[in-house]
């Protein structure tokens, strides 16, 4: 349908539209703040931690593109996007519920994969969804919405187990050792991935195509192979804006897949002088670092919604490197803090670095991409967030030691260090060259 011809929706249904992503980032949420700990108590050492978190970026590098061309040409009663959220989130609650029972290693780690692949199955049609579903000129709030719902479900996410601490002995553990308000926790993520998809699905259904685009997927093959040639062609035709964004994303990707797996290392050793993942301190620590991440993401639940104004004031590329500067000398600050309040402080700057990733650079994108490749395109700048984790997940393990002295506190500094790279390198979009040819990149509408 042409940009043109699009109906505004009202901010309920802009909401209403976005409750879906809500379960999703609740799963990822859960992930981001307990698989470390999960890994090291079923023995994981922290050098090989990376190692452990592939599934992440490997499903993402692979499923995200491929099911973006997909829906891009999928014709179902239920519309384009619809049948993949559904799929996704049933593999994502079989996975959830599963995850706390794990019994070693290996099992985790395959259930990890599965979660993933779930999650990554809805992600990029999710996002395509909001950039068919509105005018142009409500993108920005329906991205900046989706920031916010996801600083708002890690918010919960991340506090869930010491909210069941209330009502279940956080000291009482699972037969692996895996703290059960850890598996409850991951029993309400499994309920909420699944109902708040159905609600979004529900209340705001995706727009009927016209004549004209029924004809135009139709006659292109579904084929594996098409879609392949497909994604190969969009990549080739990639917008020079789009090119630019991924030297910043590298830089912030690679800071937060190192933060969210060593944030509870590093406090274990500042607050508590430990590193033994059976240690009660150590089971503190992890607790400590799950209300501090609950923190940030309020306050990316909040940035989210004031940047709305700011980026369109000031632009989508300014306020993200302020957001990226402000999170990367907070990482580098909190290895050397022990004060509670210090700390508490320091996850404002993180979190409005997580409110700009989660937003500011979907803004950039929708702005230099066209509207027939919405799907293509929003699978393929995914590749720019899990081939910096894919890095991360292998470099790591090889520089943890002799580079970083076997720290989790040495990783976080880098991780900072990162950030404040991705902030000077997201200045440079857009520079040295014109805005997106989008007739070249597939089209207008």
């Amino acid at each position: 349908m042409p940009d043109s011809l699009r109906p505004r929706i009202s901010l309920i249904r802009i909401v209403e539209m976005n409750i879906g992503f809500f379960g999703l980032q609740f799963s990822f949420g859960l992930q981001q703040a307990n698989m470390g700990p999960i890994y090291a108590y079923l023995g994981a050492s922290e050098a090989m931690m990376p190692l452990l978190w592939l599934a992440g970026p490997v499903t993402g590098l692979v499923v995200q593109p491929l099911v973006g061309a997909m829906s891009d040409r999928t014709l179902s009663p239920m519309g384009r996007r619809t049948p993949y959220f559904l799929v996704g989130a049933v593999l994502c609650s079989a996975a959830l519920l599963l995850m706390p029972g794990s019994s070693a290693l290996w099992m985790a780690a395959s259930l990890l994969w599965v979660l993933d692949a779930g999650n990554n199955v809805t992600m990029e049609p999710y996002r395509a969804y909001i950039a068919d579903r509105l005018a142009p000129d409500q993108r920005v709030t329906g991205y900046l919405t989706q920031s916010a719902f996801t600083g708002l479900a890690h918010t919960a996410s991340y506090l869930a187990p010491s909210l069941l601490a209330g009502i279940v002995d956080r000291h009482l553990l699972g037969p692996s050792g895996i703290p059960e308000i850890v598996r409850w926790a991951f029993i309400v993520g499994a309920v909420l991935s699944i109902s708040t998809i159905l609600y979004s699905i529900t209340r705001v259904p995706e727009l009927p195509l016209d004549p004209e685009t029924r004809a135009a997927i139709a006659g292109r093959p579904a084929t594996f192979g098409a879609t392949l040639r497909e994604v190969a062609a969009a990549m080739a035709e990639m917008p020079r804006p789009m090119r630019q964004l991924a030297a910043a994303m590298f830089f912030q990707w690679y800071a937060m897949m190192a933060y969210w797996q060593y944030i509870a290392f590093a406090l274990s050793r500042s607050l508590h002088g430990t590193t033994d993942p059976g240690s009660d301190a150590f089971r503190d620590a992890a607790l400590t670092a799950q209300q501090l991440g609950a923190l940030y993401n309020a306050v990316a639940f909040l940035a989210a919604l004031a940047l709305i104004p700011a980026v369109r004031r000031a632009g989508a590329r300014p306020v993200h490197a302020v957001c990226l500067a402000a999170s990367g000398l907070a990482m580098i600050a909190v290895p050397s803090t022990t004060s509670g309040g210090v700390l508490a402080l320091l996850m404002v700057g993180i979190g409005l670095g997580w409110a700009g990733m989660m937003g500011n650079t979907y803004v950039m994108l929708a702005e230099a991409i066209p509207a027939p490749r919405n799907g293509i395109y929003m699978g393929i700048f995914n590749m720019f967030i899990v081939i910096p984790m894919l890095v991360e997940n292998v470099t790591m393990p090889l520089i943890y030691e002799p580079l970083l002295g076997g720290d989790a506190r040495g990783a976080l500094m880098l991780a900072g260090a990162f950030m404040l790279l991705g902030a000077l390198a997201t200045l440079l979009v857009g520079k040295g060259g014109g805005g997106p040819d989008r007739r070249r990149a597939g089209g207008g509408n």
